[in-house]
């Protein structure tokens, strides 16, 4: 008797089931997204080596809000000694409204060997998505802030001062899905201050490889038009990196 009630159990539960979990069922997608990702890269400018870099990028987005934190790694050496030490803090919290968002916005970076050493920048305003569909978004932002630069010491001004100034922020942040596993990024932000201005572009290109694994060409040029005695104005770091998401 018990066989048999135990077959017939399972063949009743067996088409619920089915019916219950169709067999092309997903899950629902989730509001937090999180990228890490490592590799190889090329530094010209004031550093001229090649080594380890690391990115890891977390995104919580809702309905209402978006908090956005970026934290990227940079280490190069020869055969003597340390030629690049840079790390990158972004954080950026914004609240949507019908027409666009305001946001509040930091970005801190520490480079041994960079025209300067530590660069802070407090700065908040309001954005709109100029174009978004499923395959193109431009994100447009402007607001005021303020910055703080600490030069490099040289020979001559082996303790410098920092540099302290209220700017103007503008961004531009593009997507763009070429195919179905490739897309293109490209950010552009611009400080004007009284003191000093920089320009930062930031493109990568990706393509999936499988699943949630893509390879990432990215290149980032930032220009700064006052720099320490000795120093270059432009920068530019190119990686190519083994990149993981999920969400």
């Amino acid at each position: 008797m018990s066989r048999i009630l135990t077959a017939v159990l399972t063949l009743f539960c067996s088409p619920v089931a089915h019916a219950l979990v169709p067999p092309d069922y997903q899950e629902p997608p989730s509001d937090f997204t999180a990228e890490i990702e490592a590799g190889f890269q090329l530094n010209t400018g004031n550093t001229e080596s090649s080594s380890f870099n690391g990115r890891t990028k977390l995104v919580y987005d809702t309905d209402a809000t978006r908090q956005e934190g970026t934290i990227k790694a940079y280490f190069a050496a020869d055969d003597e000694k340390t030629t690049s030490e840079k790390y990158d803090l972004q954080l950026q919290s914004s609240y949507k409204f019908y027409s666009g968002y305001v946001f509040g916005r930091g970005d801190f970076t520490w480079d041994k060997f960079g025209s300067y050493t530590q660069v802070s920048t407090i700065s908040g305003g309001y954005g709109f998505d100029a174009i978004s569909n499923s395959s193109t978004k431009l994100s447009l932002e402007v607001g005021p802030g303020y910055r703080y630069n600490l030069p490099i010491a040289t020979d001559t001004i082996p303790n410098p001062e920092a540099n302290k100034d209220v700017i103007l922020r503008t961004a531009a942040k593009f997507e763009q899905k070429l195919q179905e596993y490739t897309s293109l990024n490209a950010d552009l932000t611009s400080e004007v201050g009284e003191d000093n201005n920089t320009l930062t572009l930031d493109m990568s290109y990706k393509n999936t490889l499988f699943q949630d694994w893509a390879f990432k060409i990215g290149v980032n040029i930032k220009y700064t038009q006052v720099v320490p005695e000795g120093s270059k104005q432009t920068d530019t770091i190119t990686t190519f990196n083994l990149l993981y998401t999920f969400q």
